[in-house]
């Protein structure tokens, strides 16, 4: 049996954009992994007639649970639990122990601040916060907002609902207790398991592998069962397949052929990322980046993730000719010679990073990012990269990418990235600069 779910988000400060989404995508894509399918994502303020307006629109769309992120907070304008709870009928009853438990949260809070003793308005919002609709279950707060859920209510056509605070870093702390409370786990017994794969592919064409998936159609047993979707981002192609067990034999098919007609431009068939498998390859080196036109890029992808000060050195965003040459060693007839943007000062800049920070591996940028400074012999979306690897020639490349000043920057750091593992890789040649 299919479940399936559907996700509000309110907010009027995400309505209006002045705060992006987080929740949603990030609660959609732990359901589906869960092999729940999620039929919608809503975004509305923080007015009870819109948020009840969203919630009998998910009922009638027949879904079986209901997640609402944000306005649990002790203000006047945190509706949802009320909101929700007159919806269903529900009287709102002050959980006494849960009170006590905000409030021991509120005044460790407090004491490290020196704040003063208890005021009226403070015990009021933690009543507030406190109050939990009957029957329904409450979900340990990890900051002051408890998570409610309520069960499904047949009389009235209302699928059970889990209402969730709006911080990512609190709603994704209680996730899993609030999958374990009663209403929820009893949605979640009726889904069939679910398996989610990830392949993904660099330089691979949307309508390349289209084509691939109409030949798979016609030849594989069993593909209507998959659930394929595609995504293009960041110059990467992402093929998510979702399926039950019975349809595994049909997607190890799909596997093969796809290695077949397009294996040289496949990186990943597990769901690492090329962040994933660049910082796994990095285990034992030290790398810098020199960078131009993406100002700091590729340095920003390489520590995003914890640990990375094991493997990373430092970074020289080089902008100007002058940085180039105090900085980087590049000596400046050179940059006279061939210009900033080509693929000599690429290679010193590399060179240069590798010297001056005592790295293994070092990569640089050089480029025209736009919208402005193009010429004829080198357009906007010309971008030299160079890659210097201890022992080795340095490789260089030139590549002329597509789109907006935006689009060249985050597609170049992408290409960098690529670049880096390939040279990290352990194939025969790695570092001699093959596409990734």
């Amino acid at each position: 049996m299919t479940v399936r779910a559907g996700v509000v988000v309110t907010g009027t400060e995400v309505l209006a954009g002045r705060v992006t989404d987080r929740n949603g995508p990030w609660v959609a894509q732990r359901l589906l992994e869960m092999g729940v399918d999620v039929a919608h994502i809503t975004v509305c303020g923080d007015r009870p007639d819109d948020l009840t307006a969203q919630v009998r629109f998910l009922a009638d769309q027949r879904v079986d649970l209901i997640v609402t992120t944000g306005g649990l907070g002790p203000t006047a304008d945190d509706l949802t639990v009320p909101t929700v709870a007159a919806l269903y009928g529900r009287e709102l009853t002050l959980d006494a122990e849960l009170e006590d438990r905000i409030h021991a949260i509120v005044q460790r809070w407090r004491s490290r601040m020196s704040s003063a003793a208890d005021s009226e308005p403070l015990r009021a919002g933690i009543r507030k916060q406190a109050m939990v609709p009957q029957g329904a279950q409450s979900i340990s707060p990890t900051g002051t907002a408890p998570g409610v859920a309520i069960p499904a209510d047949d009389s009235r056509s209302l699928p059970a609902v889990l209402i969730l605070p709006g911080p990512p870093r609190e709603l994704q702390a209680m996730w899993s207790e609030a999958l374990d409370s009663a209403p929820v786990a009893a949605v979640l017994a009726r889904r069939t398991q679910m398996r989610q794969d990830t392949i993904r592919g660099y330089r691979l064409s949307e309508a390349d592998l289209a084509a691939t998936l109409r030949t798979a159609e016609s030849e594989i047993a069993g593909f209507g069962d998959l659930e394929i979707t595609t995504c293009l981002s960041r110059g990467e192609l992402e093929m998510v397949t979702r399926y039950a067990e019975s349809a595994r034999t049909a997607y190890t098919d799909l596997e093969r052929l796809i290695d077949k007609e397009h294996g040289t431009q496949v990186f990943s068939t597990d769901g690492s990322t090329i962040d994933d498998i660049v910082a796994n390859r990095l285990s034992g080196h030290r790398i810098a980046t020199a960078e131009s036109c993406t100002g700091g890029m590729i340095a920003a992808r390489l520590t995003d993730r914890a640990g990375s000060s094991a493997y990373v050195i430092g970074a020289v965003v080089s902008y100007a000719n002058e940085a180039k040459t105090g900085l980087l060693d590049v000596p400046a007839e050179v940059i006279d010679r061939h210009g900033a943007v080509s693929e000599p000062v690429a290679a010193l800049m590399a060179e240069g990073a590798l010297k001056r920070l005592n790295v293994d591996i070092a990569v640089s940028t050089s480029g025209v990012a736009g919208p402005g400074g193009g010429t004829e012999t080198k357009p906007v979306g010309t971008v030299c990269f160079g890659i210097a690897v201890a022992g080795h020639p340095t490789v260089t490349r030139t590549l002329h990418l597509p789109g907006d000043r935006a689009s060249v920057r985050a597609l170049s750091t992408t290409a960098a990235m690529h670049m880096l593992a390939d040279a990290l890789g352990s194939a025969p040649g790695a570092v001699d600069g093959s596409d990734a």
